[in-house]
Formats: structure tokens, sequence, C-alpha cells
């Protein structure tokens, strides 16, 4: 790498080499999601000359007409100007939105991410390499709009610590978070790297536009250093945020306690919680509650023996002395959906923990615990009863078989079987709840991110 190369990307290499030390050009593939605008673009020519093996990526939405093509020829064009391959995927994203009842935003989320989950396991087939990481070019601005947007939105503490640098579950990497936008335009200025311009990115159609276009820039006005000062909280808020996690499950540690499917807290210790909303949402919230319903759990501590606040899956009752949180007879209730920022699920036969790690900490010697391959993970995960039909391929066999046989062999008798769960991934069995996990998900050699799940009874 000439003097001029190392001056390109010396920057880029000290933010990689200190958030993804174990992410080398020697043992990794890289998976570059481009758009063509000059963020990602810019993120293709750093990561070429930093010396990485990547293919590029490209989804075609469909939603800007000629626009949208012109997006996907240039993106093509990539392939030749850095000697790589690019793979496109063009996806009907207004069906989608009528399909799901979801927004555009939404939508695009859903149909890019999945595609990037199929393409991560896709190349480790193709190319035997276990360490495939998926790279976006989300930078340090990006940071900053969507911290703002969680504070407005009010999603607590872990909403204001911005995008992380790397989400191991998903296998995705953000390099460029140690960039300003200005700094990745002048770098492309600099360097005559060619890109093409979002037009929908000049208005305020959506939310994030909003606050990129007009809110922040009237804030400057006043605070001339928001910015910095914004970046600065979003350091401060992660240790808020890890602290605060900590204390809590400490907390609802000491208050929660299963019993025969339900859940079952003491009136007067909840009342006597330091922060009581905080630990009434936190305690509320894993059973599908919303963040408006914390002052009602509140005032259901003082109301009459027998009233009760239900979500769509559970319901909070006053019996006594003691606050009863037991699942509705629906189907719903059978049906958990796991979000990848979950740290703890409770269900009817008791309460799943679930944790990451980039290395195995233990081989459990228990059926109540699953270590699982992270990397071949799509989020969000199922977490269900089993039914007739099932099948997996059991730790150690190569072939599939069917989870009535598998039940059956384990000699349990039928109410036991009735008590089975089981957890999904992208409708794959991963785990069948304290019995056995997938051989397909197991913990290999070339694992680089390992998935915790632990039963608490």
């Amino acid at each position: 790498m000439g003097e001029r190369s190392e001056k390109r990307v010396g920057k880029f290499l000290h933010f990689w080499q200190e958030q993804f030390p174990r992410i080398t050009r020697e043992n990794s593939f890289l998976l570059l999601a481009v758009s063509g605008g000059a963020d990602s673009t810019v993120l293709v020519d750093l990561v070429y000359h930093a010396g990485f093996s990547f293919s590029i990526v490209h989804m075609n939405f469909q939603l800007r007409g000629q626009e949208s093509m012109r997006d996907e020829t240039f993106v093509r064009s990539l392939g030749e100007k850095y000697a790589c391959e690019v793979r496109v995927q063009r996806v009907d994203t207004e069906q989608y939105m009528q399909d799901h009842k979801v927004s555009v935003q939404e939508a695009a989320r859903e149909l890019r991410y999945n595609w990037f989950m199929e393409l991560v396991r896709e190349y480790q087939e193709k190319t035997g390499v276990k360490n495939i990481h998926l790279v976006t070019a989300h930078h340090a601005d990006d940071t900053m709009e969507t911290m703002l947007m969680h504070f407005f939105r009010g999603t607590g503490i872990q909403g204001l610590t911005g995008i992380p640098a790397v989400q191991e579950e998903r296998r995705i990497i953000r390099p460029l978070l140690g960039f300003r936008k200005k700094e990745l335009q002048e770098y492309a200025k600099e360097y005559g790297i060619g890109f093409v311009e979002d037009s929908s990115n000049a208005g305020n159609d959506y939310t994030r536009n909003f606050f990129r276009n007009t809110l922040l820039p009237q804030i400057k006005e006043v605070y001339p250093m928001v910015e910095q000062n914004l970046l600065h909280n979003i350091e401060r808020f992660r240790d808020v945020a890890w602290v605060y996690k900590t204390a809590m499950e400490q907390q609802l540690k000491k208050l929660v306690v299963h019993k025969n499917g339900e859940w079952h807290i003491p009136v007067l210790k909840w009342k006597q919680c330091v922060c009581l909303a905080a630990v009434t949402w936190e305690i509320i919230r894993p059973y599908g509650f919303t963040s408006a319903q914390t002052s009602e759990v509140v005032r259901l501590l003082d109301a009459a023996n027998g009233a009760y606040i239900t979500s769509p899956s559970f319901r909070i009752i006053r019996n006594r002395n003691w606050m009863i949180i037991a699942p509705l007879a629906t189907k719903e209730a059978n049906h958990i959906l796991i979000e990848e920022n979950d740290n703890r699920v409770m269900y009817e036969q008791g309460t799943l923990a679930i944790s990451y790690s980039k290395t195995p900490s233990h081989i459990p010697n228990h059926t109540q615990e699953a270590l699982l391959d992270a990397g071949n993970i799509t989020w969000p995960l199922l977490l269900r009863r089993w039914k007739q039909g099932d099948y997996f391929y059991p730790l150690g066999m190569q072939k599939k078989k069917k989870l009535s046989r598998f039940l059956i062999d384990l000699k349990l008798s039928k109410t036991e079987k009735e008590n089975v769960w089981v957890v999904e991934s992208n409708r794959r069995i991963i785990w069948v709840v304290g019995h056995r996990i997938d051989h397909r998900f197991r913990i290999t050699d070339h694992t680089s991110g390992v998935l915790h799940i632990k039963t608490i009874q």
C-alpha cells in the first residue's frame, strides 16, 4: 500500500481495528450494502484500498421509477471499476407493504435485511469462509439522527445509544460510524469518486429527512455545537444503558417468581421499588404491553382485588397481595416473537434469558441451555408450541427427523409432550426448548458469534 493509499485509509483502518479486531483481511469476506449514494460508494473505495475481499450487494426497491433503475445501473458499474461481483435484487416494495400492512420504511428494512441474511448464508456455503459480514455505510450523522428520533419517539435509554458499530446476531458491521457525512463527501470529491443522488433525500416525506434537513439545522442556529454534543452524549448514554440493564436484571430477579405458567410479583415489594415507573415498564415490556400502559399498571397496584389490564397476549391481575401475569387463552399467547434486542422473554413454561458473546464461554452439560451460531440466525425468532409435521435436525444427526418421533424416543408422557415448545428462525427450528438444538445451528470452529438461550424456571 503506497503512501497516498495509507493516508486515504488510515482513519478507516484505525476505527476498524478498534471496533472489529477479529475481522481481518485473511479470515473474512465482506458483503458491502451499496445504494449508489456518496456514503456507500466511499465505503467501497475504502474497503478496496484496505485490501479486503468483498462483493457488492444492492436492492432495487422499484419505488422511484427510472431513478431506481439508474441507481442499479450505476452500482453494477462499480463491479467493473473495483473488479468484484455485484449482486442485485429487485423487489416489489409496494406489494409487500400491502401484503404485510407496513409503512414504506418498514417494508424496505424488512426486505433488505431478510435478503442480506440469506446472502450471508449463501456466501458461507459458496466461499467456505464462515466469517462473512455485511457492511453498511451508516456514519456519525446517521447515528445522531437515529438517537434524536428514538428520543422523541420515547424508546428509553437503549434508544439513546444510537446505531451500534456491530450487530453480531446479524453479522452486520458499520465501519463509517467514526466519520461525519461532510468527511465522506470531501473524500469523494478529493479522489473523484462518482455517486448518484437520491431525489427523495431533498424532501421531508420521511421522518429521518425532516430531522436531517429541518430540525437539526434549526437547532444548530441556537446551539452551534449541537452535533458534537450529541455524539459525546451517545457515548455517555452507552455507558448508562449498560448500568441500567445490569441494575434492572438484578431488580427483576428479586421480584418476579414463576409459578405454573404464570409470573407472580408481591404487590408491596413492587410498590416500594425505587424508580417505580422504570421498573414497571421493564416488568411488563416482555408481555406485549405498551409504554403508555405503564401508568395504568402502577395504578393497578392500588386497585381492588380482581382488577386487571390486558395486552394482546397477557393480562396482569391484582390478586390480594400479589400481581399475577398470565397468558390469555388465545392462539397468539402460544406464538411469541423474540426481537433481536430482547434479553428476557416470558412464556407459559417459564422465562428464556437471551444473550450474545463472541465465543462460547462454556459448553452446557444440560439441556436447559442452547448455544447457537449467531451468524446463521435470522430475526425475529418465533417461540411457539410444537405441532404435528414439525421436523428438525437433532444435534449430531445429518438427517432431519420428525419432532413427533423425537419426542416418542424421549419417552415423554402425553402432558409432557403438550408442554414442549420450539424456537424458530426463518421457519426453521433451531431449538426444541429444554431438549435438543438443531445440528445446522451448532457451534463450530468457524463460529464468530454465539447466541445463548437459557430457560429460567
